[in-house]
């Protein structure tokens, strides 16, 4: 008996020993898969960004949630900041999809572009990218800058217009600190219409000292759902300060392709009333992005 166990042990041993070595000869191999499968697999993964801006972060949740729905693997890395944070991380193929807004897209990478309207920009966008990104088809849904002013002070300076603002004295203009520096700020507003402002970074609060009085001039995105609930009052541009900017997947390259079909139906259906819906459903009821991207894309048929 104590040879039969001797020789069933000498088998075992050597049937694992050739084992473990064809094991170390289909890893190398990129036919056979092993480690290099482990590492394709990998590689199917779709990252996914999203700004530190709740309207961005439930975009960047529907585009998730709707390639997994297509059976894609995917990871978030959300709440990055704002674009000098998450561009090179796109560009070194870091993440892969993020979504974005046309016109200030179109802005970080030629501030000195001419082009005003949505496909204008657009067309203007896709020459503008670096090599390894690409967009995908822009949404119809919109939240681009905008300028407001209470109710109560439109009222006072018969103000329809950015243009009506000329002349006014001790203007205060308010919003995100990188508004200071960016074209269509003070810059821009004395340039384009003659206005002459003070600046003052007030980023989440502006909405907040804009009702307060303490600014007259509130640089707002036009689906935050404030401009209704606060009785702001949107002036119009007909300068064009500000570029459309349209809801759009920017991708790289190398997964553009695949991911198309599924995304471009995503902005397909995404509407600006739809947007600030979304807005309402994350600021008024409290929502979580996993719950409304969910919520929408069962009610648009996209689930």
């Amino acid at each position: 008996m104590s040879r039969i166990h001797s020789r069933l042990a000498l088998a075992v041993g050597t049937a694992a020993i050739a084992a473990l070595a064809l094991s170390g000869c289909s890893s190398s191999d990129p036919i056979s898969g092993g480690a290099e499968t482990s590492a394709a697999a990998a590689s199917d993964t779709i990252v996914i960004g999203s700004q530190a801006y709740y309207s961005n972060e439930i975009i960047a949740e529907i585009y998730a949630q709707a390639l997994e729905g297509a059976g894609f693997s995917v990871e978030r890395q959300f709440n990055i900041g704002q674009r000098d944070a998450y561009i090179p991380s796109l560009e070194d193929g870091t993440i892969q999809l993020f979504p974005e807004y046309t016109g200030n897209l179109l802005q970080f990478f030629d501030p000195d572009t001419t082009a005003t309207s949505s496909d204008e920009v657009y067309a203007a966008l896709k020459e503008a990218l670096p090599e390894g990104l690409t967009v995908l088809d822009q949404s119809p849904a919109t939240d681009q800058d905008s300028y407001n002013v209470t109710a109560a002070f439109a009222q006072e300076h018969n103000l329809k217009s950015i243009a009506d603002l000329a002349g006014i004295p001790n203007l205060v203009l308010g919003g995100p600190p990188e508004l200071e520096t960016r074209p269509y700020g003070p810059s821009g507003l004395k340039s384009k219409y003659g206005v002459d402002v003070t600046f003052r970074g007030t980023a989440d609060t502006t909405v907040d000292e804009l009702v307060a009085g303490n600014i007259q001039i509130a640089n707002v995105y036009s689906a935050n759902p404030r401009i209704k609930t606060d009785d702001l009052v949107t002036l119009a541009d007909p300068e064009g300060l500000f570029l459309a900017s349209n809801v759009v997947p920017v991708v790289s390259t190398s997964v553009s392709d695949k991911i198309a079909d599924v995304i471009n139906k995503v902005s397909a259906a995404l509407t600006p009333e739809g947007l600030v819906a979304l807005n309402v459903e994350s600021t008024v009821d409290q929502k979580s992005p996993k719950d409304i991207a969910s919520a929408w894309l069962k009610a648009n048929g996209l689930s």
